[in-house]
């Protein structure tokens, strides 16, 4: 089973990258963030053309998750991240697709650090942490997908001292993150590709996607279930060099059956 998360940074913009892709990579699933479109704005008629089925958690202008299924429509558990009821943001949504639970999250950027908006990551990353610690222990295979805006190590970002300043590398983002990992989950693609330099996210300036300066932001966790079945995780790089593509690039991993 291949899943898959994908940043596509304005959905209704990116269509023909993300059919394109969707046609040539053929995942099973997908976890897809920025939507930047109201509920009702969801081209949910062309991927279902596509032969996906779809839920998704809209909002207008930004944010926005979607989860996709090839050849069936996911079942739906978890629609937006409990802890906050005044928490507007659109940035997570969970189901269930051929018996393995996926969370899609998009985590707030945090920027500029320090004030409210890393004040928010940080809380919001804290109400993440209570829901995946109900979910690592389950004994279905768990998935949590998405853009974490967070670089776990000095690896995984270009020249780090250029972002000691940066929500995206702040101590307490980091410490947050490997929290989640001592949770019993696995980063499926450092798992995999230990000591490699491994980007999912490019900047559109400074032509940093030839350059290779690049950010692992987006991350594919597993609990002990999932993580079982791990055969690959890779990233196609090749599609941040589409035309009028994302900034970031798609990412997935391989279960066994």
């Amino acid at each position: 089973m291949k899943i898959a998360t994908y940043n596509v940074n304005g959905i209704n913009g990116r269509l023909p990258v993300l059919l394109r892709w969707l046609e040539a990579a053929r995942p099973d699933a997908v976890c897809l963030q920025e939507l930047k479109a109201p509920q009702e704005k969801f081209p949910e008629g062309a991927i279902r053309d596509a032969g996906y089925g779809a839920v998704w958690h809209g909002q207008k202008s930004w944010n926005g998750v979607a989860i996709l299924a090839r050849g069936c429509d996911p079942v739906e558990t978890h629609r937006g991240l409990p802890g906050d009821p005044e928490d507007v943001q659109s940035r997570y949504i969970e189901a269930a697709v051929n018996g393995v639970l996926i969370g899609g999250l998009y985590l707030p950027n945090g920027n500029p650090k320090p004030g409210p908006k890393f004040d928010y990551k940080l809380k919001w990353m804290a109400r993440f942490a209570l829901r995946a610690a109900a979910l690592v222990g389950l004994d279905e295979a768990v998935v949590l997908a998405g853009d974490y805006n967070v670089m776990p190590t000095d690896l995984d970002v270009y020249k780090p001292e250029r972002w000691v300043d940066d929500a995206l590398f702040a101590p307490e983002a980091r410490a947050a993150y490997f929290k989640l990992l001592d949770q019993g989950w696995t980063d499926a693609l450092r798992h995999l590709h230990p000591g490699e330099t491994i980007y999912t996210f490019w900047d559109y300036f400074r032509n940093a996607y030839a350059r290779n300066a690049g950010l692992r932001i987006d991350h594919l966790l597993l609990n002990a279930p999932a993580a079982k079945r791990l055969k690959a995780a890779e990233v196609d790089r090749e599609v941040r060099g589409w035309e009028k593509t994302s900034d970031h690039a798609p990412v997935w991993v391989e279960l066994s059956e």
